[in-house]
C-alpha cells in the first residue's frame, strides 16, 4: 500500500495508536496517555487526560526553539494601503499584552469573548489572547446585522466584546459600533465591556462601558499561557442562518491542535517557514483553521489579507499577493476563481506576476465545477486540488494529501476521504450504496479529533440534528457518490436534490453541465414548484466577460446539453441570463434564499449577502411561473 492507504486504513483500524502518534507534534503540559474517550457515546472526547495551551503551541514554543525572528503573520491591506509583518516574537508579545488587558477586566478560563472585527492583525491577536487565558472566543463575521449579533450574544453570554470601529471595504466603510449598540439593545445579556480598536479615519464614539484598545493595552501587563484540559472549549463558531436559535459549533483545544497540525503537513504540504495564504475571513471556519491556528501551529507564515482579492478592475490581486510574499499555496473558494475567469478569461493578469514559489491551488467551500478546474489548471500550471469539509468538522473530510502522498486529481471530485473520516454513501434506509450510486454522505462515528464534540450548551440538539438520522453515523447534509477508485464526488446539499415527476435529480449535476459551456462564467440551478411534475429545474447563468451570444441561442444549447448528459427526465427548459448571483460575503451562492423567493416566500435575506441589489434584480425572474407544453420525450 502507498502512504495514503496505509495511513487511512490504520486511522480506522487503530484510531488510538494513530492519533496518539499524531499528538506527538503538539507540546503538552500533560501528555495524553489515551486518545479516545467513548464513555459518553455518542458524545466522544479526544485526549481526555491531557492538558496544553493552544496559544503557547502557536507562538511560544517556536520562539523557545530559536525561531522567534521567523515571520509569523503578513498583513496585506490594499483597502488601506498599508501592510505589516509580525515575527513570532512580536506576535507573541502583542498577544501576551492583550491577554493581560482581558485579564484586567476579569476574563479568565471558561469565560466567553465575542470578537467582532474585520481582517486586521488585532483580530488574530484577540483570538490567540483568549486561547492564552483559557477563555472561549466566538468570532462573529464583521458586518453581521444587529439581530444576528444579538442572538449570538445571548447564546454565548460573553463577558467582553472585542470590536473595531469599522470595517473598510473597497467601495464603502461599514461602521461596527452602531451595529454593536443596536445589538445590545436587542440582547438580554449585557457584557461588562466592549473594547474598540479605533481605526484611522473611522473613530467610533465610546460609551461608558466602552474601552479604547490602545489605551487599555498601554497599561496592561503581559501574561503567560494557562493550562487547560484538552477537552476544554477553545472557541464557539455559530453556523449561518436566518431563523431560530443559532447553532454554536464547539471546538476543543487538544483534538483541534492535533488535527490541524497533522492536516497542515499531510493535506496541504505546509511546514515551518513556508508562506501560506488562505483568502477567506477569520469570521468563518476556514479563517479559524487555516488563517490563524493551523499555519501557526506548524511554524509557517500566514497571510492576512484585508479586502476583496477579486473584482473589477483588479483581477490580478491573487497573483500579486502570491508573487510579493512568496506564497507556496493558496486556499480559496471556487467562486473566486470563477470571478477571475469571468473578468480575465485568458489569465493575462496572472502572466504579469512571477509565481516561482507557487505549488498548489486548494479550493473548497462549494462544488468545484470541471470547467473552472480545467481553466485554473491550464492557466496557473500547478495542481488544482478540490477538497471538502464543513464548519462542524473543522478540517478536510476529503481531499488530496499533498504532503502525505499526492494522488491523481479528477474533475468534479474532492478526491478521497482523509485519515480518520470513515465516509459512507447511504440510501434513505441506511444501506451502504455501491460505486456511482448517489445518496447521503454520512460519516461513521466516532468523528476524528478536531471535529465538533457538541453544540454550545445543547448536547441533545447536537444529537438530534447530526446523529439521529442514521444510527452510529454523523449526517453531513450533503449528497454524492464514490467511484470505483474510492474518489468522493460531493454533488451539493441534500436539499438541493429535486423531485421531478418522481425522479430525484441533483441540481449539482445540472450545474456541472451548464458550467461546461464556453460562454458561462458561473451558474446556479434551483428547483421551483410545478403543478404537474411537482418541481422543475430553473437555470441562472452569468456570462463570461466579452461573450456575445443571443440568449435564445444559449438557452437552446444549454437545454440540449442537459438533455444529452442527464436525459429528458430532467425536464430542463428554463434558463435565464443574469448579471450576477446572490452570494454570502464568503462567496457561497444563496440557493436556499432563491428557492424561497421562487416558491413565493419572502424569506429573510441574510445580512451576510454580498450585494442585496443582485437578489432584488433576480426577484421577477425567480418568481416567473411559466408552464410550457411538454416536449417530446419529457
Amino acid at each position: 500500500m502507498g502512504a495514503y492507504d496505509e495511513s487511512y486504513h490504520r486511522s480506522l483500524a487503530d484510531p488510538e495508536g494513530f492519533w496518539l502518534e499524531a499528538a506527538a507534534a503538539i507540546s503538552w503540559i500533560r501528555p495524553p496517555t489515551r486518545a479516545l474517550d467513548s464513555a459518553n457515546a455518542p458524545l466522544y472526547r479526544w485526549f481526555p487526560d491531557a492538558a496544553l495551551n493552544t496559544s503557547y503551541n502557536a507562538l511560544d514554543r517556536h520562539i523557545e526553539a530559536g525561531h522567534g525572528e521567523r515571520t509569523a503573520l503578513i498583513y496585506d491591506s490594499p483597502v488601506t494601503g498599508t501592510g505589516r509583518e509580525y515575527t513570532y516574537s512580536e506576535l507573541r508579545d502583542d498577544v501576551a499584552v492583550f491577554a493581560g488587558a482581558l485579564a484586567s477586566l476579569g476574563v479568565g478560563k471558561g469565560d466567553r469573548v465575542i470578537v467582532y472585527m474585520p481582517m486586521v492583525p488585532e483580530a488574530v491577536i484577540a483570538m490567540l489572547a483568549c486561547a492564552r487565558l483559557g477563555a472561549i472566543h466566538s468570532v462573529v463575521f464583521g458586518g453581521f446585522a444587529p439581530k444576528e449579533l444579538a442572538a449570538r450574544i445571548d447564546d454565548a453570554t460573553p463577558k467582553v466584546i472585542v470590536a473595531a470601529s469599522a470595517g473598510i471595504e473597497p467601495a464603502r466603510v461599514v461602521e461596527y459600533k452602531p451595529i454593536i449598540d443596536a445589538a445590545l439593545e436587542l440582547a438580554q445579556h449585557q457584557p461588562d465591556h466592549t473594547i474598540v480598536l479605533q481605526r484611522e479615519g473611522t473613530l467610533a464614539k465610546l460609551g461608558e462601558r466602552d474601552l479604547d484598545w490602545a489605551a487599555l493595552t498601554a497599561s496592561a501587563e503581559p501574561v503567560d499561557p494557562v493550562e487547560v484540559a484538552a477537552t476544554d472549549p477553545l472557541y464557539i463558531l455559530y453556523t449561518s442562518g436566518t431563523t431560530g436559535k443559532p447553532k454554536g459549533v464547539v471546538r476543543d483545544n487538544g483534538g483541534h491542535a492535533v488535527a490541524l497540525a497533522w492536516s497542515m503537513r499531510a493535506v496541504y504540504d505546509i511546514g515551518p517557514g513556508d508562506v501560506w495564504w488562505t483568502a477567506s475571513d477569520v469570521g468563518w471556519v476556514v479563517g479559524h483553521s487555516y488563517i490563524v491556528y493551523a499555519p501557526l501551529l506548524v511554524g509557517a507564515t500566514t497571510v492576512l489579507y484585508e479586502g476583496k482579492p477579486v473584482g473589477t478592475p483588479d483581477a490580478g490581486a491573487f497573483w500579486r499577493v502570491i508573487s510579493e510574499h512568496g506564497a507556496k499555496a493558496l486556499f480559496t473558494a471556487p467562486t473566486a476563481i470563477r470571478a477571475i475567469k469571468k473578468i480575465d478569461p485568458e489569465a493575462a493578469e496572472a502572466a504579469k506576476y512571477p509565481r516561482d514559489s507557487f505549488r498548489t491551488l486548494f479550493l473548497a467551500g462549494e462544488r468545484l465545477d470541471p470547467e473552472t478546474y480545467h481553466w485554473a489548471h491550464e492557466h496557473l500550471g500547478v495542481p488544482v486540488v478540490d477538497h471538502w469539509w464543513q464548519t462542524e468538522t473543522g478540517w478536510p473530510i476529503a481531499g488530496n494529501p499533498r504532503g502525505l502522498e499526492p494522488l491523481p486529481t479528477k474533475p468534479g471530485s474532492a478526491t478521497v476521504p482523509m485519515p480518520g473520516w470513515d465516509v459512507q454513501i447511504l440510501d434513505p434506509l441506511g444501506k451502504q450504496l455501491r460505486a456511482h450510486e448517489e445518496g447521503a454522505i454520512a460519516i461513521k462515528l466516532p468523528l476524528p479529533p478536531g471535529a465538533l464534540p457538541t453544540l454550545w450548551g445543547d448536547d441533545q440538539r447536537y444529537i438530534d440534528n447530526y446523529l439521529s438520522r442514521y444510527d452510529g453515523y454523523y449526517l453531513t447534509g450533503d449528497g454524492g457518490y464514490r467511484d470505483e477508485d474510492g474518489y468522493l464526488f460531493v454533488m451539493g446539499r441534500t436539499d438541493d436534490v429535486i423531485n421531478v415527476a418522481g425522479h430525484r435529480l441533483s441540481t449539482g449535476s445540472m450545474e456541472a453541465v451548464l458550467a461546461a459551456h464556453p460562454a458561462v462564467a458561473e451558474c446556479a440551478v434551483i428547483g421551483v414548484y410545478d403543478p404537474l411534475k411537482g418541481q422543475l429545474p430553473r437555470g441562472l447563468v452569468v456570462l463570461k466577460a466579452g461573450v456575445d451570444i443571443p440568449e435564445e441561442v444559449l438557452r437552446e444549447e444549454l437545454v440540449a446539453a442537459v438533455r444529452r448528459d442527464i436525459g429528458p427526465v430532467a425536464s430542463f427548459r428554463d434558463v435565464s441570463v443574469v448579471d450576477g448571483l446572490p452570494k454570502t460575503r464568503s462567496g457561497k451562492i444563496l440557493r436556499k434564499t432563491m428557492r424561497g423567493i421562487a416558491d413565493g416566500r419572502d424569506e429573510a435575506i441574510p445580512s451576510t449577502i454580498e450585494d442585496p441589489a443582485v437578489l432584488d434584480a433576480l426577484r421577477p425572474i425567480l418568481r416567473r411561473q411559466e408552464v410550457e407544453d411538454q416536449r417530446p420525450g419529457d
